[in-house]
């Protein structure tokens, strides 16, 4: 009895130690494999954890820059800028807990300084970063890898992907970083994030594409990437790398609440705005002219669809391609030149994608059938550039010029006037009476052309008077006076 007792033990202690030795070579085979190469393969042959990133960033790092820039804010004093209400803010190195940025003052105004990243494109010293980096800049300098700083220049902007070209002159031995294809991304692929994140220039991290396609309502073409490399304020406009070295995406903007929430442009959006940036400065589109909104289950039951998908028609703009084509008001637009519309989102990313003047074939689900039209696309104008009235003598209305799809959506003329796009709640403006939406005709009897014509009658009402406005409504016509502070 006894030796039996004795044998199961040491059979259970050999066992122990088998299993022991067995697990220590299955660790040490593991880790030999992590060091062998860039990464472990298993048994499906899918790349697993990268040893280290250590030659891909050697390789890449003289072709990724620092970017800072100085701002003017003329007239009143300093404004902080908060994001509680939005969770997605881009990333100013400087917008902490609080969203403060830091400011210098001069006789005229304040200077607001700014710091963030962008790649190396080119030999001839274009650089890639985001349009809300070198936004409204006086003075934009450019550091290299190797200390070196450049003045730089805008050569292009696209507000609407949030994309902008800058150049440096006089820089030689560039190192232009490779792009990529982010249509081959991969969720779960290894990505590197590289930038000056709170101005702490060259900084590596890496993690993994969390997924694609996220829309976040920054634009009418959203389409990022969100990644859980870390990434944070100041590494706006760096490159998002893959394995290879290659950019897949351009790192623009955080969840401020959130850890390892990071958004990035795919490249390949960036690769067709590039061409335009550098031949043109700006992005032209093309433009059907149509309102449209989600199709939702009780819609998609309403229009009498088979199953939930198009982008519903809401409103059809006068004189637009649209129109001329025969797209009505309550169609549902199923496929756009060939290629099937899954959700509202799709249509003016592809509508945009399209060349101007191109005639193309929209596929329409009206009444519960499928008819075909035909629309020549027309050109997207951009939307003029948005003026806040924040000089020395401020009452309080952000305005713009009427372009004529802004005229033909509020059926009035191209040349009527002035739209007031906000008015601030307490402001002169807003005692006065003035409303978003209304028009400005006249200011002081005189007609106005454009917004920087408003700010010049502004400027010459002396304080202590009154500015006399003739404002469209709706289908009235109206005086109001605002009194200059």
């Amino acid at each position: 009895m006894e030796q039996r007792k004795f044998s199961r033990i040491l059979i259970a202690l050999v066992l122990a130690i088998s299993m022991l030795g067995l697990g220590y070579g299955l660790s040490s085979a593991v880790r030999l494999s992590h060091t062998a190469g860039a990464g472990v393969s298993g048994s499906s042959g899918m790349a697993m954890i990268p040893a280290n990133f250590s030659d891909l960033a050697e390789k890449v790092r003289s072709g990724i820059v620092n970017i800072q820039t100085v701002k003017t804010i003329k007239g009143g004093g300093p404004v902080f800028r908060h994001f509680f209400g939005n969770p997605f803010q881009d990333m100013d190195p400087f917008g902490d807990f609080f969203g403060l940025r830091p400011q210098s003052y001069s006789s005229d105004g304040f200077e607001q300084n700014s710091l963030g990243s962008g790649f190396i494109i080119d030999r001839e010293g274009y650089i890639m970063t985001n349009n809300h980096v070198v936004e409204n800049a006086d003075e934009i300098k450019v550091k290299l890898a190797d200390g070196k700083e450049f003045d730089a220049k805008v050569a292009g902007r696209d507000p609407k992907t949030d994309l902008a070209l800058i150049k440096i002159d006089g820089a030689s031995g560039l190192h232009p970083v490779a792009m990529g294809n982010s249509d081959d991304l991969k969720v779960g692929s290894w990505v590197v994030a590289i930038g000056s994140p709170f101005g702490l220039e060259q900084t590596v991290t890496a993690g993994i594409v969390s997924a694609k396609g996220r829309i976040i309502g920054s634009g009418p073409y959203d389409d990022f990437i969100q990644t859980d490399a870390s990434i944070n304020p100041g590494n706006s406009g760096g490159p998002l790398l893959n394995i290879n070295g290659e950019v897949i995406g351009i790192n623009t903007a955080i969840i401020a609440s959130g850890q390892g929430i990071g958004f990035a442009i795919p490249v390949n959006m960036a690769k067709e705005v590039l061409p335009q940036l550098k031949d043109k400065g700006k992005v032209t589109r093309a433009w059907l002219g149509v309102g449209i909104q989600e199709v939702t289950e009780p819609l998609a039951r309403s229009f009498e669809l088979k199953e939930r998908k198009g982008a519903l028609v809401s409103q059809v703009f006068k004189n637009s391609p649209a129109e001329r084509a025969g797209i009505e008001q309550g169609d549902v637009i199923l496929a756009f030149d060939g290629k099937d519309i899954k959700n509202s989102k799709e249509l003016p990313r592809i509508v945009s994608e399209t060349g101007v003047g191109k005639t193309v074939s929209v596929k329409l689900s009206r009444n519960g059938s499928v008819i075909t039209k035909e629309a020549k696309l027309g050109e997207m104008e951009e939307k003029a550039e948005i003026v806040k009235t924040s000089s020395r003598k401020k009452i309080g209305i952000t305005i713009q010029d009427v372009t004529p799809q802004i005229a033909t959506a509020l059926g009035i003329k191209e040349d009527s006037g002035v739209l007031v796009s906000h008015v601030e709640p307490g402001s002169p403006a807003a005692h006065a009476g003035l409303q978003k939406g209304d028009i400005i005709q006249e200011a002081n009897r005189k007609p106005l052309k454009d917004a920087q014509a408003l700010l010049h009658k502004i400027e010459e009402t002396k304080e202590g008077e009154s500015i006399l406005f003739l404002v469209h409504r709706g289908e009235n016509n109206l005086f109001v006076a605002v009194p200059i502070g």
